[in-house]
């Protein structure tokens, strides 16, 4: 299975000069070749192969206007090239219905927040003996290892992000045997139900509260943007309160993510089987709701939930977000109809038991995903296929779908999916991977 681990780097001077150097050869790069399909596309004239850019782009580096493209490493403007061609791939699937809706690739820009720059085998980059990260026209770069890559690497992607920090990603292959035996072998199932003044509230009567990152936070990023607001377009002062308004909510982002990431392994850990409400969040996100919903994170705590199940041997299951799990009586199954988001807790008409609107949600939550669980028979076997960034699809019949995806450690998702809808058993869709 393929993992990305992310470790903050501390370039010096020089090397962040020559990082930046880096960043900008590269969006030119891409810049250039996009430029070259979009006119040979204007004027009717068949598409320009990848070949082909890299032709021209090796020949521009003989002339006069660009030749500070050979100040940087080759490999990082021919990958470059590689992630146009896969921009385009993925717009060309998006027509074909492949894929979620998607535009052409766009022109970069140098005041883009975040910039990266990727670096193969065939550059020869390599960890140095004093812990370092040695990068081609580079140098040893400071690294804080936060823990022991399980492989060699075979790909280091630098990233700058908005805030001004510096982090190495590190795609590496780990063993599927010995993520298995990590975990305690247990047969318990549960479902959670997700919420805004409880975060989770799990079947078991647990309720997480929600720690409302964001909202903890506005008074201090209030204060951070009335600066900047006030500063005057252009100036290096505006800069600087930009940068700080970044790094406040960075630091919001960190906590949030840290929080899911805990939760996510706390439940993958105590539970083989593990059953989730597919919320419509986009629909959600344009209501007055829209910060709070925002502040929870929701698809980002089940897309961990999702490639950390299939990493550890999990079960994971949506259920279609039009079954009437607040509407059905948990005790004697009898559906009594909608209720008010004001009503927290009833009694049920048909047999008295006093009710949780939360936790009766969730007990459903688990009872059907119990029964999916004993249809499949089976686990969801991971397949490499890469990740789906958008939020997932509306089940209109109602069904639940057991899906695995094998994800990225530090967040970022490269996952895979295979699907099995209840009852019928498990039929793996595969699809090629990308690094």
């Amino acid at each position: 299975m393929q993992l990305r681990y992310s470790f903050r780097l501390y370039p010096n001077g020089p090397q962040c000069s020559a990082l930046a150097r880096a960043f900008g050869c590269a969006r030119v790069a891409f810049n250039d070749a996009l430029r070259a399909r979009e006119t040979a596309r204007a004027a009717g004239l068949p598409f320009v192969t990848s070949a082909e850019l890299s032709k021209r782009l090796t020949a521009s580096k003989e002339t006069p206007r660009r030749a500070w493209l050979g100040e940087v490493s080759s490999v990082v403007l021919q990958q470059s090239l590689r992630d146009l061609d896969t921009a385009y791939k993925n717009f060309f699937a998006s027509l074909k219905g492949k894929r979620s809706k998607m535009g052409p690739p766009r022109f970069k820009s140098r005041k883009d927040t975040r910039q990266a720059i990727r670096f193969t085998a065939n550059a020869r980059w390599k960890i140095a003996p004093g812990g370092g990260l040695w990068l081609p026209k580079i140098g040893d770069v400071r690294v804080r290892w936060s823990r022991t890559l399980p492989s060699v690497p075979s790909t280091v992607t630098v990233v700058k992000d908005g805030a001004g920090r510096y982090f190495a990603s590190f795609i590496v292959e780990t063993d599927p045997a010995a993520d298995l035996v990590r975990m305690p072998d247990t047969d318990h199932v549960t479902g959670i139900d997700l919420g805004l003044t409880h975060f989770a509230i799990l079947s078991d009567g647990t309720k997480i509260d929600s720690p409302r990152f964001l909202r903890r936070a506005e008074k201090r990023l209030k204060k951070k943007q009335k600066s900047l607001s006030r500063k005057a377009k252009g100036s290096k002062n505006r800069e600087k309160a930009r940068a700080e308004v970044a790094r406040a909510h960075a630091t919001v982002a960190d906590a949030r993510r840290e929080f899911h990431h805990q939760l996510s392994t706390k439940v993958i850990r105590e539970n083989q089987a593990v059953a989730v409400e597919d919320l419509a969040v986009k629909g959600l996100a344009r209501t007055r709701m829209a910060k709070s919903i925002h502040d929870a994170g929701w698809s980002q705590f089940v897309t961990m939930l999702e490639y950390k199940a299939v990493r550890y041997g999990r079960t994971f299951l949506r259920i279609g977000r039009f079954e009437p799990t607040s509407q059905v009586c948990s005790a004697c199954g009898v559906k009594d109809g909608p209720k008010p988001l004001n009503v927290r807790a009833w009694a049920c008409g048909a047999c008295g038991a006093v009710l949780d609107r939360d936790i009766n949600a969730a007990v459903n939550i688990a009872k059907a995903a119990g029964l999916a669980v004993s249809a499949c028979r089976a686990q969801v076997r991971p397949v490499l296929a890469p990740a789906q960034r958008e939020e997932a699809g509306t089940h209109r019949d109602g069904q639940a779908t057991v899906v695995g995806i094998s994800g990225l450690e530090a967040g970022e998702r490269k996952s895979t999916k295979g699907q099995c809808t209840w009852p019928t058993p498990p039929h793996p869709a595969s699809a090629p991977s990308s690094a």
